[in-house]
Parts: structure tokens; sequence; C-alpha cells
């Protein structure tokens, strides 16, 4: 959607083009980030994942959310390659990075395969993690998991199994099932449900960008039920409990607007996190902040 947004800004203003070379669209926005792509297999994942900015500084692990790809990060990206060593993985499923097909999309279990992606590209000790919503939740279960190699999270419109739920999509997973984009026109209904104010978007970006929902529809289903499970196997109560195991400072970011995951849950994590900031919430923004407001993002 990030490639939608920036690409739709070249076609807005001359005669669109019937057809574009979509994929070209998207490589061109990571140079313009200061990132290259990259495959690295560790075990049965083929791990797809854009890096930028020198190995010598800090290093930022920046994690999509559901639907999603590493390229949803691109704009932020842009600001943070100068002064941060960058990786953005494809999670399992998503983007191009490739699994077999019988493989557990279990957030326990993709976190699990995150760690060994992240030990062997040798960026696990004093890693700044970033996630945003799906991938905020992997990002929570990592810190905990591994709260000293932690060094810092950034946690933005994240999910999980909150008290202060008070959305459907959270307080039935299964709900995020009318969130599939498995036809033409599909796209439009989604951005007006997870953005408050959805920008400008050429047409024949949207429609090559729409195909690729559609074409990862199912493997974005299996995700769905996967959610669905850990809503069944944690309470609010056992998920505080994993979350005070995480020991890094904790910056919290929220649309005020997220239809999908309530702004409340920010204050709720405040309360619960070791060592949080306090919150930041976003006025006239959804539950895209990454795409409705990159600069208050990449600040």
């Amino acid at each position: 959607v990030s490639s939608i947004l920036l690409a739709s800004q070249t076609y807005a203003a001359s005669n669109t083009p019937e057809y574009v070379d979509y994929l070209k669209i998207v490589q061109e926005e990571r140079a313009w980030a200061g990132l290259s792509s990259k495959t690295l297999r560790v075990g049965d994942v083929v791990w797809s994942y854009s890096e930028g900015g020198s190995k010598d500084k800090p290093t930022v692990l920046l994690i999509h959310g559901l639907a999603s790809s590493r390229d949803t990060w691109n704009e932020t990206a842009r600001s943070l390659t100068p002064f941060y060593h960058v990786i953005i993985p494809d999670l399992p499923s998503a983007g191009s990075t490739q699994v077999p097909a019988n493989f557990d999309l279990s957030v326990p279990n993709v976190t699990e395969q995150l760690r060994r992606f992240i030990e062997a590209a040798h960026i696990q000790d004093n890693l700044n993690i970033a996630g945003h919503s799906l991938g905020g939740t992997i990002a929570m279960f990592y810190a905990s998991q591994y709260p000293f190699d932690t060094k810092s999270l950034f946690l933005m419109s994240t999910g999980g199994i909150f008290k202060s739920t008070n959305t459907n999509y959270l307080k039935n997973p299964i709900y995020l099932r009318q969130l599939l984009i498995t036809q033409k026109g599909d796209l439009d209904f989604v951005m007006k449900k997870v953005m408050f104010n959805p920008p400008f978007t050429a047409s024949v970006i949207k429609e090559e960008q729409e195909k690729l929902f559609i074409a990862k529809s199912q493997d974005t289903a299996k995700i769905i039920n996967q959610i669905d499970a850990l809503n069944r196997l944690y309470t609010p109560t056992t998920f505080t409990t994993m979350l005070k195991n995480i020991e890094a400072p904790t910056l919290i970011l929220w649309g005020q607007q997220d239809q999908i995951i309530n702004a409340d849950v920010a204050n709720e994590l405040k309360s619960v996190l070791k060592r949080p900031e306090t919150p930041v919430l976003l006025p006239r923004v959804g539950h895209m902040p990454l795409l409705e407001a990159p600069e208050r993002v990449a600040d």
C-alpha cells in the first residue's frame, strides 16, 4: 500500500497509463529509501528482506502487520537509513518470503523463526525492534522471550489480548476475514476501514496492488486462523503476564481513530509494561500511521 501512495504522486498529474510495472515501482521505492533487497535461507524458510544503512550503526528491525509486507515501512525507512542499520523482513508467507505448504504460521512459531533469521543475520545483540499491528504482537513475544537482547521496542497499533478491547476484530479475530481482499473492489472497502482518511491512489496502481492482495488472500486467511487460536490460548491476564517479561524501554504510538485496535489499548500497554513512554496518540489517524502519518512515525 505504501508503494501505491508514493507511486500515485507520479501518475496523478499525468495521463495515467493502462499498465505499470509494479515490481519496478517497488524496487525504485526501496532504492529511494536507501534499501537493497536480499534473501537468506534459514532452515525451511527463504527470507526476503530489505537492508539499508551502515552496519556500524545501531540496528533496527521493522516488522510489518497482517496482509502486509516489508514495503509498508519504506517511507519510514528513508528517514532511518542515514542513522541506523535497518533490516525489514517479509514475514513467513508474506511478501516474497517462501515457506513450505504445511508451515506453522502461529505467532509463537513465527517469533521463533524470526529469532533464527536474526541470529543468521548476526543482529541479535542490542537489537531495536519496531512492530506494526500483528508485527507489534510478534515484537512483544520476541522481546519477552529475549529481554536482554532487545535494546528498545516501538509498538504501533499493536494487536494482542487486552482487557480494554472494544472492537470486534480484537474480541473475535475471525471478524478479520471481513478485511480479506479476495476480489476486485475489496481494496476500497478495506482502505476505508483501516485508514481514517485514505489518500488518493491512482487506479492503475491500486489495481496492481489489489491483484497481489488477492493472490495472497489464502495465506492471509491462514494467519487470521492463527490469530484466533492465539486469542483462545491466552486470556488478558496471561497475556499481561507475558508482557511483564519485557525489559526494553518501549515507545507506543496509535491512531486515535483506529477501528481495528482501539486506542485505549495504548494506555493499557503503558500500565503493564515495565519501561513505557507516554503513548503518542495521533488525531485523525486510523490503523495505518505508517501510511497516514509517516513523518510522525519517523520522528
